[in-house]
């Protein structure tokens, strides 16, 4: 008697697959973002060009197949400099957050800490300290009007 290949598998029933929480790929997300940042902030504390690069997938419109293509980002800073003294802003998309009521900037001090608080700012991302950010990014008003004058505007 031979016995089928197929025998020698376990073979149940399909399992439920529970979807993950949107927050994770924000999570995801903005620690890679921040990831990027500290490159970025390496590469000026070392004096060396930073260079990063976005892939999108293109068919080709000669031959119809699809195909990588890679092309170079620019990519802004997310901290600045007064005197020599840095402050780290975070950002959800292109508005930085208020870690604090009415305080969207850390202070850093000196440009060599900046790594350094990166590197707190994505442990804290994957603790889930900064979810309520990421469900739900600042509200943000029209330009050149402030709350007040967009309450009148709607009267």
């Amino acid at each position: 008697m031979t016995t089928s290949v197929l025998s020698s598998l376990k073979v149940i029933t399909r399992p439920e697959i529970k979807q993950k929480p949107p927050v994770l790929n924000k999570r995801m997300k903005l620690i890679n973002r921040l990831e990027q940042q500290k490159k970025l902030a390496t590469c000026m504390l070392e004096g060396t060009p930073f260079v990063a690069y976005k892939e999108k997938t293109v068919k080709d419109p000669e031959t119809g197949e699809r195909i990588k293509k890679r092309w170079q980002a620019t990519v802004r800073p997310w901290y600045y400099d007064t005197d020599n003294h840095y402050f780290l802003e975070v950002k959800v998309g292109i508005r930085a957050i208020e870690l604090q009521k009415g305080k969207p900037a850390i202070d850093v001090g000196d440009k060599e800490k900046l790594p350094e608080v990166i590197d707190i700012l994505i442990s804290a991302v994957e603790k889930g300290e900064l979810d309520e950010f990421l469900i739900s990014p600042p509200k943000t008003v029209a330009k050149g009007k402030t709350p007040a004058n967009a309450k009148l505007a709607k009267s």
